[in-house]
C-alpha cells in the first residue's frame, strides 16, 4: 500500500495538516477517540493506507479488535459510548460520503435535527 498523495510536493497542505493534528491532539479529546474517528473517516473515504495506519495506532493504544471490526456499523453496535457515538456521528458530514448528493444518511439527518 502506498499513500494516495505525496504531501512533500504540496508544503502548504502538509503544513495545514500538521496544524490540524496539533489542534486535535491539544483539544482534550482522548487519543483513543481521535483514532476511532480517524479510522471511521478512512472507512468512509475508502483509503486502505489510512485504515492500516489508524488501526495500528488504535491497537497500540489498547483498542479491541472487536470494536475496530464493527466500526463500520457503529450505529448498531452496543459497545460504543455516547461520547464515541457523538464523535462518530459528526465524522460522516466531514467525509466524502456526505458530499454525495444522491446518498442520504440517517446519521446526518439525526445530527442536523439535533442542532435545531
Amino acid at each position: 500500500m502506498k499513500a494516495r498523495i505525496d504531501y512533500t510536493n504540496v508544503p502548504e497542505a502538509l503544513r495545514g495538516m500538521y496544524q490540524l493534528e496539533h489542534y486535535i491532539h491539544n483539544s482534550g479529546l482522548e487519543e483513543s477517540l481521535v483514532h476511532l474517528v480517524k479510522m471511521r473517516a478512512s472507512q468512509i473515504n475508502g483509503c486502505a493506507y489510512c485504515l492500516d495506519v489508524h488501526s495500528k495506532d488504535a491497537r497500540a493504544l489498547g483498542e479491541t479488535e472487536q470494536r475496530l471490526y464493527v466500526l463500520d456499523a457503529w450505529e448498531e453496535a452496543p459497545f460504543y459510548s455516547e461520547r464515541e457515538r457523538a464523535a462518530l456521528a459528526l465524522t460522516s458530514p466531514g467525509s466524502r460520503r456526505a458530499m454525495c448528493p444522491t446518498r442520504s444518511s440517517s446519521v446526518h439527518e439525526r445530527t442536523s435535527m439535533n442542532r435545531s
